[in-house]
Protein backbone atom coordinates (compact mmCIF):
# COMPACT_ATOMS: atom_id res chain seq x y z
CA UNK A 1 0.00 0.00 0.00
CA UNK A 2 2.80 2.39 0.95
CA UNK A 3 4.70 1.61 -2.26
CA UNK A 4 1.56 2.19 -4.34
CA UNK A 5 1.05 5.56 -2.65
CA UNK A 6 4.65 6.54 -3.40
CA UNK A 7 4.12 5.58 -7.01
CA UNK A 8 0.95 7.71 -7.22
CA UNK A 9 2.81 10.65 -5.68
CA UNK A 10 5.69 10.22 -8.09
CA UNK A 11 3.33 10.18 -11.08
CA UNK A 12 1.50 13.27 -9.78
CA UNK A 13 4.77 15.13 -9.30
CA UNK A 14 5.90 14.17 -12.78
CA UNK A 15 2.67 15.52 -14.23
CA UNK A 16 3.06 18.76 -12.27
CA UNK A 17 6.64 19.20 -13.50
CA UNK A 18 5.59 18.43 -17.08
CA UNK A 19 2.75 20.95 -16.90
CA UNK A 20 5.08 23.55 -15.39
CA UNK A 21 7.66 22.99 -18.10
CA UNK A 22 4.98 23.23 -20.78
CA UNK A 23 3.61 26.45 -19.27
CA UNK A 24 7.11 27.93 -19.05
CA UNK A 25 7.81 27.04 -22.67
CA UNK A 26 4.47 28.50 -23.77
CA UNK A 27 5.11 31.65 -21.76
CA UNK A 28 8.56 31.98 -23.32
CA UNK A 29 7.05 31.57 -26.80
CA UNK A 30 4.38 34.20 -26.02
CA UNK A 31 7.05 36.61 -24.80
CA UNK A 32 9.04 36.11 -28.01
CA UNK A 33 5.97 36.69 -30.17
CA UNK A 34 5.16 39.87 -28.25
CA UNK A 35 8.75 41.03 -28.62
CA UNK A 36 8.62 40.44 -32.39
CA UNK A 37 5.48 42.56 -32.77
CA UNK A 38 6.93 45.32 -30.59
CA UNK A 39 10.09 45.25 -32.71
CA UNK A 40 7.93 45.76 -35.79
CA UNK A 41 6.42 48.86 -34.20
CA UNK A 42 9.87 50.11 -33.23
CA UNK A 43 11.13 49.57 -36.78
CA UNK A 44 8.15 51.55 -38.07
CA UNK A 45 9.23 54.38 -35.76
CA UNK A 46 12.72 54.34 -37.27
CA UNK A 47 11.36 54.41 -40.82
CA UNK A 48 9.08 57.36 -40.08
CA UNK A 49 11.91 59.29 -38.42
CA UNK A 50 14.24 58.70 -41.37
CA UNK A 51 11.68 59.62 -44.05
CA UNK A 52 10.61 62.77 -42.23
CA UNK A 53 14.26 63.74 -41.80
CA UNK A 54 14.73 64.04 -45.57
CA UNK A 55 13.64 67.69 -46.16
CA UNK A 56 14.10 67.66 -49.93
CA UNK A 57 12.44 64.33 -50.60
CA UNK A 58 10.45 63.66 -47.45
CA UNK A 59 6.76 64.04 -46.64
CA UNK A 60 5.72 67.72 -46.82
CA UNK A 61 4.67 69.07 -43.45
CA UNK A 62 1.42 70.49 -44.78
CA UNK A 63 0.49 67.02 -46.08
CA UNK A 64 1.33 65.39 -42.76
CA UNK A 65 -0.67 68.07 -40.94
CA UNK A 66 -3.77 67.05 -42.92
CA UNK A 67 -3.39 63.30 -42.41
CA UNK A 68 -6.17 61.54 -40.50
CA UNK A 69 -4.27 58.27 -40.11
CA UNK A 70 -0.65 57.18 -40.54
CA UNK A 71 0.42 53.65 -41.47
CA UNK A 72 4.03 52.49 -41.72
CA UNK A 73 5.15 49.20 -43.25
CA UNK A 74 8.90 48.55 -42.87
CA UNK A 75 10.83 46.34 -45.28
CA UNK A 76 8.13 45.08 -47.62
CA UNK A 77 9.47 42.30 -49.82
CA UNK A 78 8.49 40.76 -53.14
CA UNK A 79 6.43 37.74 -52.15
CA UNK A 80 6.41 34.48 -54.08
CA UNK A 81 2.93 33.58 -52.87
CA UNK A 82 1.51 36.92 -54.04
CA UNK A 83 1.42 36.90 -57.84
CA UNK A 84 3.32 39.91 -59.14
CA UNK A 85 3.06 41.68 -55.83
CA UNK A 86 4.56 42.28 -52.43
CA UNK A 87 3.80 41.50 -48.85
CA UNK A 88 4.49 43.43 -45.70
CA UNK A 89 3.43 43.85 -42.09
CA UNK A 90 3.18 47.20 -40.39
CA UNK A 91 1.21 49.34 -37.99
CA UNK A 92 -1.37 52.14 -38.23
CA UNK A 93 -2.66 54.88 -35.95
CA UNK A 94 -5.44 57.46 -36.40
CA UNK A 95 -6.36 60.78 -34.85
CA UNK A 96 -9.08 60.29 -32.25
CA UNK A 97 -11.94 62.57 -31.29
CA UNK A 98 -9.80 63.90 -28.44
CA UNK A 99 -7.11 65.02 -30.88
CA UNK A 100 -4.61 62.40 -29.72
CA UNK A 101 -3.40 59.43 -31.73
CA UNK A 102 -4.82 55.96 -31.21
CA UNK A 103 -2.99 52.90 -30.01
CA UNK A 104 -1.14 51.13 -32.84
CA UNK A 105 -3.13 48.66 -34.94
CA UNK A 106 -1.12 45.90 -36.68
CA UNK A 107 -1.80 45.63 -40.42
CA UNK A 108 -0.77 43.56 -43.42
CA UNK A 109 -0.63 44.63 -47.06
CA UNK A 110 -0.35 42.20 -49.96
CA UNK A 111 -0.47 42.10 -53.74
CA UNK A 112 -1.16 45.04 -56.00
CA UNK A 113 0.38 46.85 -58.93
CA UNK A 114 3.27 48.83 -57.48
CA UNK A 115 4.19 50.65 -60.65
CA UNK A 116 7.94 50.26 -60.22
CA UNK A 117 10.56 47.65 -60.97
CA UNK A 118 13.08 47.17 -58.20
CA UNK A 119 13.41 43.41 -58.18
CA UNK A 120 13.64 41.86 -54.76
CA UNK A 121 14.63 45.03 -52.94
CA UNK A 122 12.87 45.79 -49.69
CA UNK A 123 10.54 48.79 -49.62
CA UNK A 124 9.74 51.00 -46.65
CA UNK A 125 6.20 52.29 -47.07
CA UNK A 126 4.27 55.11 -45.40
CA UNK A 127 0.56 55.55 -46.13
CA UNK A 128 -1.34 58.69 -45.10
CA UNK A 129 -5.12 58.49 -44.94
CA UNK A 130 -6.35 61.95 -45.90
CA UNK A 131 -10.15 62.05 -45.53
CA UNK A 132 -13.21 60.47 -43.93
CA UNK A 133 -13.80 57.98 -46.76
CA UNK A 134 -10.26 56.70 -46.33
CA UNK A 135 -10.75 56.41 -42.57
CA UNK A 136 -13.99 54.47 -43.02
CA UNK A 137 -12.28 52.01 -45.35
CA UNK A 138 -9.41 51.56 -42.92
CA UNK A 139 -11.80 51.06 -39.99
CA UNK A 140 -13.59 48.32 -41.93
CA UNK A 141 -10.47 46.21 -41.16
CA UNK A 142 -10.02 45.20 -44.83
CA UNK A 143 -10.04 47.16 -48.07
CA UNK A 144 -8.60 47.04 -51.58
CA UNK A 145 -6.57 50.00 -52.76
CA UNK A 146 -7.95 51.47 -55.96
CA UNK A 147 -11.30 49.72 -55.63
CA UNK A 148 -12.43 50.76 -52.15
CA UNK A 149 -10.09 53.70 -51.58
CA UNK A 150 -8.06 55.61 -54.15
CA UNK A 151 -4.32 56.05 -53.65
CA UNK A 152 -1.61 58.11 -55.27
CA UNK A 153 2.07 58.74 -54.76
CA UNK A 154 2.25 61.75 -52.47
CA UNK A 155 4.11 64.98 -53.26
CA UNK A 156 7.57 65.31 -51.73
CA UNK A 157 9.61 68.21 -50.40
CA UNK A 158 9.33 70.62 -47.51
CA UNK A 159 6.06 72.09 -48.74
CA UNK A 160 3.41 70.83 -51.17
CA UNK A 161 1.57 74.10 -51.72
CA UNK A 162 2.29 74.04 -55.43
CA UNK A 163 0.41 70.78 -55.88
CA UNK A 164 -3.24 70.78 -54.86
CA UNK A 165 -4.20 67.40 -56.35
CA UNK A 166 -3.47 65.64 -53.08
CA UNK A 167 -6.11 67.77 -51.35
CA UNK A 168 -8.88 66.76 -53.71
CA UNK A 169 -8.38 63.38 -55.30
CA UNK A 170 -6.98 60.56 -53.20
CA UNK A 171 -8.09 58.97 -49.96
CA UNK A 172 -4.56 57.68 -49.43
CA UNK A 173 -1.17 59.21 -50.22
CA UNK A 174 1.80 56.84 -50.35
CA UNK A 175 5.50 57.36 -49.75
CA UNK A 176 7.99 54.58 -50.38
CA UNK A 177 11.71 54.19 -50.13
CA UNK A 178 13.89 51.58 -51.83
CA UNK A 179 17.68 51.39 -51.67
CA UNK A 180 17.55 54.57 -49.61
CA UNK A 181 15.88 56.55 -52.41
CA UNK A 182 12.25 57.59 -52.74
CA UNK A 183 10.17 55.73 -55.32
CA UNK A 184 6.59 56.53 -56.31
CA UNK A 185 4.04 53.75 -55.94
CA UNK A 186 0.27 53.64 -56.34
CA UNK A 187 -0.50 50.26 -54.69
CA UNK A 188 -3.51 49.66 -56.95
CA UNK A 189 -5.02 46.27 -56.16
CA UNK A 190 -3.13 45.83 -52.88
CA UNK A 191 -5.25 44.54 -49.99
CA UNK A 192 -4.77 46.21 -46.62
CA UNK A 193 -6.25 44.48 -43.59
CA UNK A 194 -5.95 43.97 -39.86
CA UNK A 195 -3.19 41.59 -38.81
CA UNK A 196 -5.31 39.39 -36.55
CA UNK A 197 -2.45 37.28 -35.19
CA UNK A 198 -0.28 40.28 -34.30
CA UNK A 199 -3.29 42.02 -32.74
CA UNK A 200 -3.93 39.06 -30.42
CA UNK A 201 -0.26 38.92 -29.49
CA UNK A 202 0.06 42.66 -28.85
CA UNK A 203 -3.20 43.09 -26.92
CA UNK A 204 -3.52 39.62 -25.40
CA UNK A 205 -6.85 39.02 -27.15
CA UNK A 206 -8.73 39.73 -30.36
CA UNK A 207 -9.59 43.43 -30.49
CA UNK A 208 -11.72 44.98 -33.27
CA UNK A 209 -9.77 47.23 -35.60
CA UNK A 210 -12.21 50.07 -35.07
CA UNK A 211 -11.82 49.92 -31.30
CA UNK A 212 -8.07 50.33 -31.59
CA UNK A 213 -8.06 53.12 -34.17
CA UNK A 214 -10.77 55.18 -32.47
CA UNK A 215 -8.87 55.25 -29.18
CA UNK A 216 -10.95 52.80 -27.15
CA UNK A 217 -8.00 50.69 -25.99
CA UNK A 218 -4.87 51.69 -24.05
CA UNK A 219 -1.46 51.86 -25.69
CA UNK A 220 0.49 48.58 -25.25
CA UNK A 221 3.82 48.70 -23.48
CA UNK A 222 6.76 49.12 -25.84
CA UNK A 223 4.83 50.97 -28.53
CA UNK A 224 4.70 54.41 -26.94
CA UNK A 225 7.62 55.77 -28.98
CA UNK A 226 5.81 55.19 -32.27
CA UNK A 227 2.87 57.31 -31.14
CA UNK A 228 5.16 59.94 -29.65
CA UNK A 229 6.94 60.19 -33.02
CA UNK A 230 3.69 60.56 -34.96
CA UNK A 231 2.48 63.15 -32.46
CA UNK A 232 5.76 65.04 -32.73
CA UNK A 233 5.67 65.33 -36.52
CA UNK A 234 1.95 66.11 -36.54
CA UNK A 235 2.55 68.90 -34.03
CA UNK A 236 5.46 70.31 -36.03
CA UNK A 237 3.43 70.10 -39.22
CA UNK A 238 0.48 71.98 -37.77
CA UNK A 239 2.73 74.64 -36.26
CA UNK A 240 4.46 75.07 -39.62
CA UNK A 241 1.15 75.34 -41.45
CA UNK A 242 -0.12 77.94 -38.96
CA UNK A 243 3.07 79.93 -39.43
CA UNK A 244 2.67 79.89 -43.22
CA UNK A 245 -0.99 80.94 -42.95
CA UNK A 246 -0.06 83.80 -40.63
CA UNK A 247 2.52 85.09 -43.12
CA UNK A 248 -0.14 85.16 -45.82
Amino acid sequence: MHMRWNRVCAIALALVFAASASWAESSKSDDKDTSDVVKRVQKATEVLNEIMAAPDKGIPLDVFASAKCVAVVPSMMKAGFVVGGRYGRGVATCRTASGKWSAPAPITIAGGDWGLQIGGEAIDLVMLVMNEKGINELLSSKFKVGADASAAAGPVGRQAEGSTDWKMKSEILTYSRARGAFAGVTLNGAVVKQDDDATRILYGKAVPFGDILTGKVPVPRGTEQFLATVQKFAGEARAERSSVEDRH
